[in-house]
Order: structure tokens, then sequence, then C-alpha cells
């Protein structure tokens, strides 16, 4: 017995639906890989759900943009609006200014040098030695700025040894007014203590001598 026709219709049950959408996805992403393997054909298949999940296939040997681009020549629509044609435009140009600038470069490091004119080549020996001049330039300036540096460092130095000398200076004076306050203070205090006393003494007459 065979399966009922089924109505296509929208599916009013959230759950049934997603359900239905999960097997239909799986099923044309299989028949679409299958037409690609079977026929070598060029397939690109983009789905959206109903919540905004993005599911894609493109054959291995294309892309999506190479599909997009051949459809456009093909079928003769324009997808691009003149906005997105002004920035894809743009970005080749950016792209194109990149290698150039990328050549430019490889010139300058002495790279690629055989293929290129004598005319080709005195641009490049005009850069290098602008390059050097600025390089020179710039070293002139950081020993200027060494010197400047160390003037300042030896200037800093002498202030610091003149504040050194001058704290030891202050630091003797103060030393010896201590020790001459100390010695007269003793002075003071041994005068009271050890009092002098001067006798006279009669000289004795040496009576040998008289007789």
């Amino acid at each position: 017995m065979g399966r009922g026709k089924i109505e296509i219709k929208r599916i009013e049950n959230s759950t049934n639906r997603q359900v239905t959408y999960s097997k239909r996805r799986g099923g044309i992403l299989k028949k679409a890989k299958e037409i690609t393997v079977l026929c070598d054909a060029q397939v690109s298949l983009v789905i959206f759900s109903s919540t905004g999940k993005m599911s894609e296939y493109c054959s291995p040997s294309t892309e999506l943009v190479k599909i997009l681009d051949r459809y456009h020549k093909s079928a003769g629509q324009k997808l691009w609006d003149a906005k997105h044609e002004h920035l894809s435009n743009e970005l080749e140009r950016i792209k194109k200014e990149n290698d150039s600038m990328q050549i430019k470069l490889r010139h300058l490091k002495g790279e690629d040098l055989t293929s290129l004119h004598p005319k080709e080549l005195i641009p490049i020996e005009e850069a290098l030695e602008n390059g050097i001049a600025c390089v020179r330039s710039k070293q002139m300036e950081y020993l200027k700025m060494l010197k400047k540096n160390e003037r300042c460092l030896e200037e800093e130095n002498k202030r610091l040894s003149y504040i050194l000398q001058h704290q030891q200076q202050l630091a003797m004076d103060v030393n010896v007014r201590e020790m001459d306050h100390g010695y007269h203070q003793r002075e003071r205090e041994y005068h009271p203590q050890m009092p002098f006393a001067f006798r006279v003494q009669p000289i004795q007459p040496n009576l040998h001598q008289n007789k």
C-alpha cells in the first residue's frame, strides 16, 4: 500500500515543521552532492530556515562567488547594486596597489632587480638615497639628544655633590661645637671639685753654713 499524498502547505505545528525541515534539507543536500558526482555538475545550494539558520553546499570544483558570477553573466540579471559594485572595484584597486607596493618593496630590498631596465633603477636609487639621508638625520637627532641628556646628568651630579659636601661640612661643624661644649662643661665641673690652695713655706736657715 503506497503512501498517501501530502498536501503542500505550511505545517502549523512548529515541532512537526522543524522535523520536516530537517529531513527535507538533508534530502536536498544529498541530491545536490549526488548530481555533482554523477553528472560532473557545478552546484551551489544555500538554505535559510525560518529561524535564520543557514545551510549551504557548493561543488568542490568551484566556489559560491564564481557560481553567482556565472549566473550573472548567463542570466543577464544584475545581482549587485551600484554600491556593491563600487566596493568591489575599490577592493580590486586596493589589491592592485598592494601588489605594486609589494613589488617595489622587493626592489628596495635588492630583490628581482635583473628584470628592470636602467631607467627603472633610477627612482629606486633615489629612494634609497633619500632613505639613507633620513636615517642619518635621525641618528644626528638621537646623538644630540644623548649629549643633552649627558649634560643634564653632569649638572645634576654636580648639584648633588655640592649638596653632599655642604651636608658633610654642616655635620663636621655640629660635631666640633658639641665637642667644645662638652669640654667647657667638663672644665666647669672640674674646678669646684679640685680646688687649688697655695701656701708659702718659710725657708729654714742652713745651720752648718753658719758654723
